[in-house]
């Protein structure tokens, strides 16, 4: 079996994949447009972010499945892949500590401004009447939206320091830590922080937008961490604007698909809104557990033609 693996992958289970007596190209800083031309003879494409689009899935008559390295797979054409009978896998919840890790940490961040704290330092500049203004966390309310994986592992974390939780699903979740709701208007107009855990869909697309945004309390704190194209950025910036929201994305339009380089984008050069680099699932440890069930989404259907996790 020949395996290409276009985006970073640890090492030690590129060995193993060696050690099973695969035949790797590991290419991780190849980009959408240079998968076609790496996959003549591939039987099995692993990805991380770098899109997988039609062109690279009729390029290869060898290609039997595309494996998403995390758990969404909106950056691959699964009805491409599913009309010429090659199956798309992920890795589902393997890196869910991490992102709830992650938007734990922009909440804290928001709260007590401290990329701004750390900005100002660096140029010279101190500013502790200002900082001296958090509302702190213990007693709050955090709405939750999207109670798969992450979201429950967020609602641990955010008991731990004291916050309630409120959350809402399309599917009615029993967790200890979790005020389930099936109205999504509840949790967005009672919460003090809300963080998004979202599928991109046709139902998602656009969700949060000026008639979301204007149900929102005055100064709640925003998080999104799924997918940009759940938040509708021009009514995210009115929010800013009009009702003094804080706003912490690792997410954002038109990201950047290269590991490096420039960026541009409508929401930078604004205080009240903070962007990590789409870093959420980026934790060794979670690159490990992913890579793990990668190993065994490929093996299994070496071994046994079938697939696991398998989304189309």
């Amino acid at each position: 079996m020949k395996i290409l693996i276009a985006d970073k992958f640890p090492e030690n289970w590129i060995e193993v994949l060696k050690d099973k007596g695969y035949e790797v190209n590991y290419l991780p800083t190849l980009g959408e447009n240079d998968i076609p031309n790496n996959v003549s003879d591939v039987n099995v494409i692993v990805v991380r972010s770098t899109k997988v689009n039609a062109t690279a899935l009729t390029s290869s008559s060898s290609l039997k499945l595309v494996v998403r390295a995390g758990s969404g797979y909106n950056n691959i054409d699964t009805k491409t892949a599913a009309e010429n009978g090659i199956a798309v896998a992920n890795t589902p919840g393997k890196n869910a500590v991490a992102v709830a890790e992650l938007a734990m940490g922009l909440i804290l961040s928001l709260d007590r401004k401290i990329p701004s704290n750390v900005s100002d330092f660096n140029n010279g500049t101190w500013n502790k009447a200002v900082y001296s203004k958090a509302q702190g966390l213990l007693g709050k309310t955090l709405g939750i939206i999207g109670l798969g994986n992450i979201g429950k592992e967020l609602a641990v974390r955010a008991a731990a320091f004291g916050i309630k939780v409120i959350g809402f699903d399309i599917v009615e979740v029993n967790h200890p830590n979790i005020e389930y709701t099936n109205d999504i208007n509840k949790v967005v107009s009672e919460a003090d922080i809300i963080s998004l855990h979202l599928p991109s869909n046709e139902k998602t697309k656009g969700m949060f937008n000026d008639e979301m945004f204007a149900k929102m309390k005055d100064g709640v704190l925003f998080v999104n961490t799924s997918r940009p194209q759940v938040v509708d950025e021009d009514a995210l910036l009115k929010a800013v604007e009009e009702k003094n929201i804080l706003v912490g994305l690792d997410v954002f339009a038109d990201e950047p698909e290269s590991k490096t380089g420039t960026v541009s984008s409508k929401l930078q050069g604004n205080p009240s809104i903070y962007v990590t680099h789409h870093i959420g699932a980026s934790t060794a440890q979670a690159q490990d557990a992913v890579a793990e069930e990668t190993v065994k989404v490929i093996s299994t259907l070496a071994e046994t033609g079938e697939v696991i996790h398998k989304v189309n």
